[in-house]
């Protein structure tokens, strides 16, 4: 795998070597555009050297099937020191004081600092740094309050941290951080309304993305003295063009060039976590922190991918036998089937019905993406049910040409098997080459069968019947050795008392 430096490269030049790279990886200061995503023929994954991923186009990257990763936790400690570094020289005005001395000056009484000890600390966003920073603002002595719309109240007692809203951090806190990505709902976050909600005095501290403050709101809050003092190492703009001089210039706000991340520690376990996670995306292995990737991250999980592996199988069947064209697919599990991987089952049943008809490869990133284009609807449900299996994933189809259903189910650990097809019961395993065709169930059936197949020279491996009543109509499945040509497909068909004729493939 032979690996290129592009840090120095312009635009341009970005854009004439989009078609030679299977990967990239970037830091904040290369934005990934839909452009070059176009470009980038071979591209499969975009490693982001970090935590935000707001420089790369996940939509288009998602629509094309490429996978983004980032490093999440390796730059965790650094980014939650720093804010704590910030917050204490905030507090005690260690900058001003050391600027002092280093003029010659000894002036004690203009230092008078404050401590963290007694006060409220709000925290928007207790993802893994959020909870870093909550766990050393607690050993100082600060009562921690924090938001956060994905953490339940009893994970935030655990962690002894107060679950509160927005408002509350911004009536109650002396000291507010944030550690949210930028959206919609967090970019100027801190402006002149919300800021002239909090505290008289209040502390603000942006470790995060630049755009969560408003800086001229900041500027006009610590002119006027309703924020006391605000640490920040991240911009709107970097570096901070000449308009956001007098913000930087403010006598009461630490500022340092985005270096939350910059330790030695941090960037190693960053660099070695990204490219490792690359490498396995390359080699088809399991990943952990695709952030376009629900069904990625989850399939992770070693627990979830025997299941993955049935779900996927049922999907790749139900795209060649089911009749018409789909409309809908409800993806059902029952029994010892994981109810928190539904989703990622899901996914996968859907990537595996794509597979068989779709002239463009699909994935665990883009199948839902390719559904939504085609107009076909996919549910998910856990249910009880009699079944003599312990666990099993059923699909459910409506097609233009009426409803198929098929279920399948692990046997030991790993084993999967088909286990009905259409309301017939047998048991298949997901390997081979199979014929399958309803036939009337009377004697002589599968003689004429595999006389037609004795004529061509093809193989019989294994042969399974599924029927519910003797006498009724019958679902027959042979595995054969070779390729069935369409003319003897056709021959199969033309047999009296032969009809849905189909091959079903799960080649390696």
């Amino acid at each position: 795998m032979e690996a290129v430096d592009g840090s120095g490269w312009d635009d341009a030049t970005i854009t004439e070597q989009c078609p030679a790279f299977d990967a990239w990886i970037v830091r904040s200061g290369t934005t990934i555009t839909e452009e070059w995503i176009r470009q980038a023929s071979r591209l499969k994954v975009v490693g982001r050297a970090g935590v935000g991923v707001d420089n790369v186009d996940l939509q288009a990257a998602t629509k094309r099937g490429i996978l983004v990763l980032n490093a999440p936790a390796g730059n965790t400690l650094s980014t939650a020191e720093h804010t704590m570094a910030l917050m204490m020289s905030v507090m005690r005005s260690v900058p001003a004081a050391v600027a002092s001395m280093k003029q010659g000056a000894w002036n004690r009484k203009a230092f008078m600092g404050t401590e963290l000890f007694g006060k409220t600390l709000g925290v928007f966003g207790l993802g893994k740094i959020g909870k870093e920073v909550a766990a050393r603002a607690a050993a100082f002595g600060m009562d921690v309050i924090g938001s956060d719309p994905m953490m339940t109240t009893e994970a935030a007692e655990r962690l002894g941290i107060e679950l509160v809203d927005v408002d509350a951090i911004l009536e109650r806190a002396d000291v507010i951080t944030a550690h949210t990505p930028l959206v919609a709902s967090t970019r100027n976050l801190f402006n002149d309304d919300s800021l002239a909600r909090c505290k008289q005095g209040v502390v603000i501290i942006n470790c995060a993305r630049g755009g969560i403050v408003d800086e001229m709101a900041l500027l006009r809050a610590l002119e006027s003295g309703q924020v006391g003092g605000a640490a920040m190492d991240v911009y709107s703009s970097e570096p901070p063009p000449d308009d956001l001089r007098a913000l930087i210039d403010h006598p009461r706000l630490v500022c340092t060039p985005h270096i939350a991340a910059s330790t030695e520690e941090a960037q190693e376990k960053v660099a070695r976590q990204v490219t490792e996670q690359v490498i396995r995306a390359l080699t088809s292995e399991p990943v952990l922190t695709a952030v376009n990737a629900m069904a990625v991250r989850m399939a992770s999980q070693a627990e979830v991918q025997p299941y993955l592996a049935l779900a996927e199988n049922l999907g790749h069947a139900a795209g060649q036998l089911a009749p018409g064209r789909c409309s809908r697919i409800k993806v059902r599990c029952h029994g010892d089937v994981p109810r928190k991987y539904i989703d990622v089952l899901r996914v996968a049943a859907l990537k595996g019905f794509l597979q068989t008809g779709w002239n463009e490869p699909v994935n665990l990133v883009n199948a839902p993406v390719i559904a939504e284009e085609a107009g076909i609807v996919v549910d998910v449900e856990t249910f009880r049910a009699e079944t003599s299996h312990s666990n099993l994933v059923e699909l459910d189809l409506e097609t233009d040409d009426g409803a198929f259903r098929m279920a399948g189910s692990l046997f030991g650990d790993r084993d999967g098997r088909i286990v009905s097809i259409d309301g017939y019961p047998l048991e298949l395993h997901l390997a081979g080459r199979m014929l399958l065709y309803r036939n009337q169930d009377r004697p002589g059936m599968l003689a004429s069968v595999g006389a037609l197949l004795a004529e061509e020279d093809i193989n019989i491996g294994s042969m399974s019947l599924g029927r519910n009543r003797p006498g009724e109509e019958a679902l027959t499945v042979i595995a054969v050795d070779q390729p069935i040509p369409d003319e003897m497909l056709q021959a199969v068909a033309d047999l009296e008392g032969v009809h849905r004729v189909s091959m079903l493939e799960f080649m390696p």
